[in-house]
């Protein structure tokens, strides 16, 4: 590993790999973002990764949960 800072996109895909799963592409980077934002403006901070953890156990797509997580 280099001492150079890396971008989010770097991090993702290295810790993706250390997961053993794919990278998400950058759709799915931006449809996991709104959710978070959804979830962040409509409480505290601390629901964003919380709500992405959620749909992660629930199986769900994030263009699936953004609009559930508008109605809660």
């Amino acid at each position: 590993m280099s001492d150079l800072p890396r971008t989010g996109q770097e991090w993702i895909a290295d810790f993706a790999s250390v997961l053993g799963v794919d990278a998400p592409s950058q759709e799915t980077i931006d449809q996991l973002l709104e959710l978070a934002g959804v979830a962040a403006h409509s409480s505290e901070r601390i629901a964003a990764p919380i709500a992405c953890w959620l749909i992660g156990k629930a199986g769900l797509e994030p263009t699936a949960a953004i609009e559930t997580a508008r109605e809660v």
